[in-house]
């Protein structure tokens, strides 16, 4: 038996959905032939005159309007792993006791009662982040509309071995010998559950998905309005990068027949990462925040059986994350943006910082629940000032959510009149801590220090 039909058994004994498995299929043959999925930097050129959200003024009906026809997905696999977390990322409180999924679900709330759209709601879990997730949701009174469901189980696929691209085997942990599939596996989703169809049924014409650890992605009926009115299949959402942004992913146009393309971090060869960070050269961060209509997705996955060819992302890692001797494998991943080269007529749409507020480490999650931020009644973050201020606290002693937690008792300091905060060491903060202009904070020579309540560091 062949090493791909090994993996297609294992999948299909598994229950697998078609689409997911056809999928898998597209990425192994594109492994199977050398495919590396990366993006030369003298293939592409970057993208320019890119339309602005704060050109767009439709009246408050055309945007009420939109936002009925529109479905907000977030994705919700993730179990915050590189912070040290267990359970759901969107679980971890971010400002006081409200958690991301609470926050998200009253962003949904506000909008509908102040539009009066239906605007549905569902995130795409992982078997592992489905039970606490959707146990709150289905808490919550009136989220659900329409008959559709609260969530979508993501799919697996399993590990490859790098010597012969055979399935792993690891019978001390047989669950670690699956993956996801990244995020651009909600496409296989939608159309293997015929959700798209279900949509389309009950007059929804867009569909919003953005990750679930971003905040400032609250649905915005401007983006739905331009949709409409634009006719566009895709739109894509970006922003001004800044030296916080330079190995997340980036839009480019593709030489070879003009169409835009998203070029990830995983996606670039050591020696094109120059160019890659190169904010002058490729000014934009890509959000991540993407809009579709709805009948044009659902065309493209029913005329590729339900596989958009979405390119490979190569992730080689240990089968136990946690054993650097444990056998290494291949991870194959898609990403989600990477669907802009999919339509004909993408576009993207530059918007403000605002929605673009990400925390992958414990230096976002401390900037968030700062005063740095405030939070009204549509549960947005909003920044307080022009720039977020940059933050770098010692992995050793604040990269796990616990850790972090405990040095930080009494809540984060003041930062709102802070440029920077470098903390190297392990120092642990007061209550009603003040700081202000660049701090450096150095290794104490006792080991650990508390910094006194009401202390302000300058």
């Amino acid at each position: 038996m062949s090493s791909l039909d090994a993996a297609v058994e294992k999948m299909e004994a598994a229950g697998i959905r078609p689409a997911a498995i056809a999928s898998f299929v597209h990425s192994f043959h594109e492994l199977e032939t050398g495919a590396t999925g990366l993006v030369p930097e003298d293939s592409i050129d970057p993208v320019a005159n890119i339309p602005s959200l704060d050109d767009l003024a439709p009246s408050p009906d055309e945007q009420a309007k939109a936002l009925d026809q529109t479905v907000a997905i977030r994705l919700n696999g993730g179990l915050g792993t590189s912070m040290g977390m267990e359970k759901a990322k969107s679980l971890l409180p971010v400002r006081g006791e409200r958690t991301f999924l609470e926050m998200m679900v009253s962003q949904i709330q506000y909008l509908r009662a102040n539009t009066g759209a239906r605007l549905p709601f569902m995130v795409m879990n992982s078997f592992r982040t489905r039970e606490d997730c959707l146990a709150y949701l289905e808490s919550v009174p009136g989220l659900a509309v329409d008959g559709l469901p609260l969530d979508f189980l993501q799919n697996a696929e399993p590990k490859l071995l790098t010597t012969d691209l055979s399935p792993v085997s690891w019978p001390a942990n047989p669950e670690l010998e699956w993956c996801p599939p990244g995020h651009g596996d909600i496409f296989t989703v939608l159309h293997d559950t015929n959700l798209l169809a279900t949509f389309i049924d009950k007059g929804y014409r867009y569909l919003f998905i953005a990750n679930g650890d971003n905040l400032g992605a609250s649905p915005d009926g401007r983006i739905a309005a331009y949709m409409a009115e634009s006719g566009a299949p895709f739109l894509t959402e970006v922003t001004k990068r800044t030296p916080a942004d330079v190995k997340g992913g980036n839009l480019a146009r593709r030489k070879s027949d003009g169409r835009i393309i998203l070029r990830e971090t995983a996606q670039t060869a050591p020696e094109d990462l120059k160019h890659f960070m190169d904010g002058d050269r490729h000014p934009y961060a890509h959000c991540n925040n993407l809009w579709f209509n709805i009948e044009t997705l659902r065309d493209q996955l029913v005329a590729n059986d339900g596989v958009l060819g979405l390119p490979l992302i190569r992730n080689q890692k240990t089968v136990d994350p946690n054993d650097p001797n444990s056998p290494a494998v291949y991870q194959l991943e898609t990403a989600m943006g990477a669907s802009v080269q999919a339509f004909d007529g993408a576009v993207a749409l530059e918007v403000g910082r605002d929605r673009f507020l990400p925390v992958k480490t414990t230096n976002d999650l401390l900037l968030l629940r700062s005063d740095v931020y405030e939070v009204g009644e549509d549960a947005v973050p909003r920044i307080r000032r022009e720039a977020a201020p940059s933050v770098s606290l010692d992995p050793q002693f604040y990269k796990r959510i616990a850790d972090f937690d405990a040095r930080f008792p009494a809540g984060p300091p003041s930062l709102v009149e802070a440029e920077s905060l470098s903390v190297t060491g392990d120092w642990t903060f007061g209550a009603n801590v003040t700081v202000r202009g660049d701090v450096s904070l150095e290794p104490s020579e006792s080991g650990s220090e508390t910094i006194p309540d009401a202390s302000v560091l300058a």
